[in-house]
């Protein structure tokens, strides 16, 4: 078995994995109940399913240029995909989208009462 072989196959298997991925982050998206399940299916399994298409096409491409163009794409989407993850937590917790019921822990109620108390100190 030569190396280009072995390359195919894992390339085969990774394009796979990633297709099987971001297809289960967009039924998640679709069946999950609530904000907060709906958001962590966007962010995680699509990323992970995103690298690993790009690690498959990398490996059957095999040329430098475009290999650096894929690890550009691959780190500019971890780099954002939490980002918004979580911009799109906080405004659905404040516009009142999140189930507080499901919450094990809930911080961010914490952190805002003292927020306001706060700023009501500071009118007074």
């Amino acid at each position: 078995m030569t190396l280009d072989a072995v390359a195919d196959v894992l390339s085969a298997l990774c394009l796979l994995g990633g297709a099987f991925l971001a297809f289960a982050a967009g039924v998640g998206l679709v069946r999950f109940p609530d904000l907060l399940a709906r958001m962590h299916t966007a962010a995680k399994p699509q990323v992970l399913g995103l690298i690993l298409l790009m690690t498959g096409l990398g490996l059957r491409l095999r040329d430098g240029h475009v290999v650096w163009m894929l690890v550009l794409v691959v780190l500019f989407q971890m780099l954002t995909s939490p980002v918004a993850a979580h911009m799109v937590a906080r405004a659905g917790y404040r516009t009142g989208k999140v189930r507080k019921e499901l919450l094990v822990v809930d911080e961010l109620t914490r952190d805002m009462e003292a927020a306001e108390r706060e700023k009501e100190r500071d009118r007074d």
